[in-house]
């Protein structure tokens, strides 16, 4: 059976690259996934899971925070502002996360620092509802 070539790489690292059967990703439009021969395209990234499958079945899955993917027929690349394991991240985690965007809201001093903080409330919210997801499948 075909592959697509998969990589995950943030600004300082490989996080991952290997052949996958399937890929998932979240994208600002919707979840497409990545079969090999995929048409091309260029999608931006939501804060979500990218799932990697393996003879059927989910065999890891990472926790982004966004950034961009880029298909061809032959591989997927995206390149995440952040990318965790799923299973490293804690419900604590994002709880601290989103406490610490909220607190950064409230001290936000000027108009730039106030949308940098919703932003950022934003981003852990949704990565609470897809964690909260993804944790009962």
């Amino acid at each position: 059976m075909a592959k697509v070539l998969f990589r995950l790489v943030m600004p300082e690292r490989e996080v991952l690259a290997t052949e996958a059967d399937m890929v998932v990703v979240p994208g600002t439009e919707g979840d497409f996934g990545v079969l090999p021969g995929h048409a091309p395209l260029i999608s931006t990234i939501r804060p979500g899971v990218i799932e990697v499958y393996q003879g059927g079945k989910v065999e890891r899955r990472f926790m982004i925070v966004g950034g961009f993917a880029e298909v061809t027929p032959e591989r997927c690349t995206v390149l995440a502002d952040e990318a965790v394991p799923f299973e490293t991240v804690t419900v604590e985690q994002l709880d601290q996360r989103e406490r610490r965007a909220e607190n950064d809201l409230t001290d936000a001093a000027t108009d730039a620092e106030k949308v940098v903080a919703e932003k950022d409330l934003a981003v852990a919210r949704d990565l609470k509802r897809a964690q909260a997801y993804y944790a009962s499948r």
